[in-house]
């Protein structure tokens, strides 16, 4: 069971930064090029490595 939540988790961190990732660079690119693909991307990847996990903004805000 351990091992379930566990996958689990790691799912939903890689498909939430994966998919911001991917909305950040279609933005860039569609806005700026290619610069701004790789700026917004790298925007994007950040932006989903703190909201993957919930408990990390509202520590942030507090």
């Amino acid at each position: 069971m351990h091992r379930v939540v566990w996958l689990m988790k790691v799912l939903w961190a890689v498909s939430i930064i994966t998919a911001t990732t991917a909305i950040g660079a279609y933005s860039g690119w569609v806005g700026h090029g290619i610069v701004g693909a790789l700026a917004l991307g790298f925007v994007g990847f950040v932006a989903g490595c703190f909201v993957w996990r919930p408990s990390m903004i509202m520590q942030l805000l507090t």
